[in-house]
């Protein structure tokens, strides 16, 4: 064999934030020698820091500004822990206002821009040619399935509308981003930021509702057209990428399907009837998958999937069961040094299941609502501490414990295999788009035409599976809009002098909020401990956080790999072939970076100071704000 290769990448760029990976390849296969694949994180967050001693409410607007990309998914999520803590959730017209902003706003916004701006680079004609001749030279005489709905002939029609700002469709992922945006901000009153989001409901002025609600369906009538533009391009690329460019396997993280979802567009009368306390919102948060009575109903579920066995449907089991550790990040482990601020549930359920580590210390130490922030700044060591990522795991009941996966493929999987979703049907994500009559004179004209689109989530979340996923994932956030459209304009003309949104908030003495909700990314997860309506503690994760995890030995389970977890982004590295047609001496890692931008990474959210110069001395810190 050759001399290994050392292919490091740092920073990776089109990804939001500090991303760097080293991996040592052999150069006669492309393939990483004995599982030496690390992504790291160069940024520290610290928000949980000085959110303690605020009050609940400042939350939801200090934690949207860890990232001026998806600032709105840590709204989000922050406010339904608040709802939960506070004892406050919106009335149903309230919650309606909320899915209708989220849906616009980050996931058509962000889904079309990783998609054709972001991750469509990699795969555009200017790459190819370059990089994969034979694969591009298949495509120039393959012709697309769905061209009579993007309207492109070939495969290489699609690769050169993917050229960086040249392209067709990455020039039209910026105009239509901004429509989507638009349409947000009507409710939200700006974004990434939205100041609209409160405790129990939302701020948002309907005495022009009815203009509202117009201009909000004038710019989903565009975007419905254009999701169904980027659907069928993808799905053209995607499949001729697998038949004949050998891609199906390319960017695989485990063998068998292993990840979470969470809770994602609330059924607005369901979410209006969880309690007016934070003991009874969360027992009856899981209440959200059943079918509602009247109106839109709950689209995604909480899930829990380890080494292909569904373990749980309980948004309960998954907080219980939620782990963090810093043994290989840039942090001062706490457990042996603060107090827990709750060794249980709102219900009484210990968490982790009430489980010790070797050394004896309880694992409920290492919840989110007993974590305590502690940087410990120093130089990387692949063998030790190598990243300011946190390492999330989940412990089960039998003492197993593992790293997982979150994202648009999984909890597309997860409605798919519990088949309790509206948008799902015979067991596959089956979504109808409907017809636009007036269509912008800028789209293909069989992007009118309604299209029901279907699909089977594979089993393998792969670097196209992952692709896929977030494009289908797009037509998700366009039914719910149409359908919580619909039912918030019946509530609003029901009663337009006086239309309900919001519930008062509470300021509890002692309460506990976890929130979790379904983003772009992954699954963006917040918890807080309130005592005199001041937060005692607040920790909250990023949806990449699980993904871009560093690895340890907190793995306890037949898939653990040489007694370690490993985090998706590293194992998605592990299990990909360079298949760049130049000298190896010429590798840019285009197979890796596709594997790793198709999990849409986010790293602001975990950053805000640096560590810079040969002695490794804190020498300058960045402000809070988004460096996409």
């Amino acid at each position: 064999m050759s001399n290994p290769l050392t292919m490091k990448i740092d920073p990776i760029t089109r990804v939001a934030g500090h991303l760097g990976l080293t991996a040592t390849v052999d150069p006669n296969t492309g393939q990483v020698i004995n599982n030496q694949a690390y992504t790291y994180v160069t940024m520290f967050r610290g928000f949980e820091v000085f959110l303690r001693g605020r009050q609940p409410p400042d939350a939801v607007h200090i934690v949207s500004r860890s990232c001026g990309v998806c600032g709105a998914a840590h709204a989000n999520a922050s406010v339904r822990a608040n709802d939960m803590a506070l004892g406050a959730v919106p009335y149903p017209l309230g919650q309606a206002l909320r899915n209708l902003a989220y849906a616009m706003t980050d996931m058509i916004y962000d889904h079309s821009i990783i998609l054709n701006v972001l991750e469509g680079p990699d795969f555009s004609a200017e790459v190819m040619q370059q990089y994969y001749p034979s694969c591009w030279q298949a495509a120039q005489q393959t012709q697309a399935e769905y061209s009579d709905i993007h309207g492109f002939s070939t495969i290489a029609d699609i690769m050169t509308a993917l050229n960086p700002f040249t392209g067709w469709l990455w020039q039209k992922s910026v105009k239509y981003q901004i429509i989507a945006r638009e349409a947000g901000v009507l409710i939200y009153g700006r974004h990434s930021h939205p100041p609209m989001l409160i405790p129990g409901g939302i701020g948002t002025d309907l005495s022009v509702g009815e203009s509202l609600f117009t201009q909000y369906m004038y710019r989903l009538t565009k975007l419905t057209a254009w999701t169904k533009v980027v659907i069928a391009a993808w799905m053209d690329l995607a499949n001729f990428l697998i038949n004949n460019c050998d891609y199906e396997t390319q960017g695989l993280t485990y063998a068998k399907p292993t990840y979470i979802s969470s809770y994602g567009y609330e059924s607005p009368v369901l979410y209006s009837n969880l309690g007016d306390n934070y003991q009874d919102i969360y027992k009856n948060y899981d209440s959200l998958a059943n079918t509602a009575d009247e109106g839109p109903q709950t689209v995604f579920r909480a899930t829990i999937v380890r080494n292909g066995e569904l373990l749980s449907k309980s948004f309960i089991d998954l907080n219980v069961a939620q782990l963090e550790f810093v043994n290989s990040s840039f942090y001062h482990d706490w457990a042996k040094i603060t107090s827990p601020f709750t060794e249980t549930d709102p219900i009484g359920n210990t968490l982790a299941w009430g489980l010790q580590d070797s050394d004896g210390v309880n694992l409920y130490m290492y919840h989110p609502w007993n974590k305590t922030t502690i940087p410990n700044p120093m130089a990387p060591n692949f063998m030790d501490k190598y990243s300011w990522d946190a390492e999330p795991r989940l412990v089960w009941k039998d003492g197993t414990m593992w790293a997982y996966e979150t994202g648009p493929w999984a909890r597309l999987h997860a409605v798919a295999i519990t088949s309790n979703s509206p948008i799902v049907k015979n067991g596959q994500i089956t979504i109808e788009l409907p017809t636009i009559s007036e269509l912008p004179s800028d789209l293909p004209s069989g992007a009118g035409p309604a299209w029901t689109v279907e699909w089977l989530p594979p089993d393998e979340s792969t670097t196209l599976s992952r692709i896929l996923g977030r494009a289908v994932d797009m037509a998700a956030a366009i039914f719910t809009a149409w359908d919580n459209l619909e039912y918030a304009l019946e509530v609003y003309m029901k009663n337009q002098s006086s239309p309900q949104t919001s519930r008062p908030w509470k300021q509890p003495s002692f309460s506990l909020g976890v929130g979790q909700y379904e983003v772009p990314r992954g699954t963006s997860r917040h918890w807080m401990v309130v005592k005199d309506y001041t937060i005692a503690n607040y920790q909250y994760q990023a949806p990449t956080t699980p993904n871009v995890s560093p690895r340890d030995n907190n793995c306890n389970g037949p898939w653990c790999i040489n007694g370690q977890a490993i985090g998706a982004f590293e194992m998605s590295v592990i299990n990909t072939k360079i298949m760049e047609e130049v000298p190896p001496d010429q590798w840019v890692g285009y197979d890796f970076l596709r594997a790793i931008r198709s999990f849409d990474p986010c790293l602001v959210c975990a950053a805000h100071f640096e560590i810079k110069g040969k002695n490794k001395k804190l020498e300058h810190i960045i402000t809070p704000v988004c460096n996409s």
